[in-house]
């Protein structure tokens, strides 16, 4: 009976070390999952008015010499640091060609953060065309609460330029949006580009910044309780 009741005090022992490990182990995977948030911001608008040119100067920092038409959904990732936290900003470039939408569409709109409408400045049917595109985000049910921008791209050709900046203004004012204006093949606009972005990103950590304070197993599983950041110190 001694015998026995020293493997039952063994067994009990190594549970309890099992259940440290556990910890430790959910532990830095909360700690790690805190560190890198994922913020998905989606580009939209027609075709051949520089949306994949605009996410590569984001990302890549550069204008690509040469460039097809996107077919379905193509993202890149930019990692930023925002107030002292590690972000990734993943940037969906989307195919302006509704035959190269169709079987996409619904992935893309999924568990969006936020929303680029992007126009050609020198070409008002883009511009015009606006109205479907902001339909189409409606009709997928992104919320009102997602951040959304407004971007007049090839700004650079100013002797072509059909879109003036005011009625680009009192669109974006009516829908609520922020204007930007820039170039995606300007080194000089990489500041801009770069401000799109920076900007969502920012106002997305104010609206979604989260305190984990409690962790607690509950069913098998972890709870996180969550609480909002009163503080929003978005530059824009």
């Amino acid at each position: 009976m001694a015998n026995e009741s020293l493997t039952n005090g063994g067994g009990t022992s190594h549970s309890k070390n099992t259940g440290l490990t556990s910890s430790v182990e959910l532990s830095t995977s909360l700690d790690q999952s805190v560190q890198t948030r994922i913020f998905k911001i989606i580009v939209i608008g027609d075709s051949n008015v520089g949306k994949t040119c605009l996410t590569f100067r984001f990302t890549g920092g550069s204008f690509p010499e040469k460039t097809e038409a996107t077919i379905g959904v193509d993202f890149r990732e930019k990692a930023v640091e925002i107030e002292g936290e590690k972000i990734k900003v993943q940037v969906w470039d989307t195919a302006g060609q509704e035959r190269f939408r169709k079987s996409m569409v619904e992935h893309y709109y999924r568990n969006v953060h936020a929303v680029v409408f992007v126009y050609d400045v020198t070409k008002m049917a883009s511009f015009q065309n606006l109205k479907t595109w902001i339909q189409e985000c409606n009709g997928h049910r992104v919320s009102p609460a997602v951040p959304r921008v407004l971007v007049g791209n090839k700004c650079d050709l100013v002797n072509q330029i059909q879109v003036p900046s005011n009625t680009a203004l009192k669109f974006a004012d009516a829908h609520n949006m922020l204007l930007f204006e820039t170039s995606a093949k300007d080194p000089k606009e990489s500041q801009n580009v770069d401000s799109i972005f920076m900007c969502l990103a920012c106002r997305l950590k104010a609206q979604k910044s989260l305190l984990y304070r409690d962790v607690e197993r509950e069913d098998g599983r972890v709870r996180l309780t969550q609480e909002p950041d009163a503080k929003n110190t978005c530059p824009c």
